[in-house]
């Protein structure tokens, strides 16, 4: 770990680029670092404590809070990290104003490397409401097609579903679901935060910026709105599936059913000409068994001639 908790700094020359003399800043802090709350209070002395616990704290939930003419706005991604599930969204938390932007991560976020990339490349954002617009935008990028996998999952589940129950396909859709939750419990209160963010009284975004912010919304809508119909169509898979394994079970019970109902009456006869007492017919009779055998044949065929005109099976 680094002596600074400072990740990326740059000041945002207004042209999509980066300058030493550029009028808005922009600071990258990892929220790890034993040294940030120093940083805090040497660099930005103006922000209460309040302000610096939110930021730093342990767990946060998208969320949009305003304060004059600044805000805080709480987002998270798709962990596109290694060893890491997507699911296990990564949070970055934003102190924006008129001419500062401090963001925060916990764990490497790329859609951070992506703006600092455009940046560089001078193809960046060119004001504080850009930022946040193109932040969102990469996010999103990053998002799409790992929600696009999870509904193929889906698609992959239905197909093999049609194709044959297997009991093997209980733990993916239950995986499929697990993940769709999971984003979603992230990705609603996201939306409803830029939403409020669209309508916020502050003098750092204008009408470029709520039209990029309103764009941004819809993506998120259907996001959420993908998420709900996959939540659906797994538990409506899940359904079919304990159906066709019940009716898969019913028809080998009823199939024992049968069996068993079969040999009951020959597991009778068997066990009483068994009984070793005195007086058993055909005893003495050298054709005994023959006669018993074609005897158990008869009944079995008039069982099997009844149980079909009863439908039984």
């Amino acid at each position: 770990m680094t002596d600074s908790p400072v990740l990326i700094h740059h000041r945002l020359d207004g042209r999509g680029g980066v300058s030493p003399d550029g009028l808005i800043e922009w600071v990258h802090l990892n929220v790890d670092h034993p040294g940030v709350r120093d940083w805090f209070r040497e660099q930005a002395p103006d922000l209460d404590e309040l302000t610096v616990d939110a930021l730093l704290a342990d767990e946060t939930r998208p969320r949009l809070v305003e304060h004059r003419d600044s805000a805080l706005l709480f987002l998270r991604g798709v962990n596109l990290n290694a060893d890491s599930a997507p699911e296990d969204m990564v949070s970055v938390r934003l102190f924006l104003s008129p001419n500062r932007i401090i963001s925060l991560r916990k764990r490497q976020l790329k859609g951070v490397l992506d703006v600092q990339a455009r940046l560089l490349d001078g193809r960046g954002p060119v004001s504080v409401g850009d930022f946040v617009a193109k932040l969102l935008g990469s996010l999103f990028d990053r998002m799409e097609p790992t929600l696009s996998l999870l509904d193929e999952t889906t698609d992959t589940l239905e197909e093999a579903l049609l194709e044959g129950a297997d009991g093997a396909l209980r733990e993916a859709i239950v995986g499929v679901r697990k993940q769709a939750i999971v984003f979603r419990r992230y990705l609603a209160p996201q939306r409803d935060a830029i939403a409020s963010l669209r309508t916020a009284e502050v003098s750092w975004l204008d009408e470029h910026n709520r039209r990029q912010l309103m764009e941004c919304y819809q993506q998120m809508m259907r996001f959420v709105e993908d998420l709900d119909a996959l939540r659906e169509r797994a538990q409506i898979v899940k359904d079919e599936l304990q159906n066709v394994l019940a009716d898969k079970l019913n028809r080998n019970m009823y199939v024992l059913s049968v069996v068993a109902a079969v040999f009951l009456p020959l597991g009778f006869l068997t066990g009483l000409l068994g009984i070793n007492v005195g007086g058993v017919p055909g005893v003495e009779n050298p054709y005994a068994f023959e006669i018993f055998c074609a005897f158990s044949v008869a009944l079995v065929a008039l069982q099997v001639w009844l149980f079909k005109r009863w439908k039984w099976f």
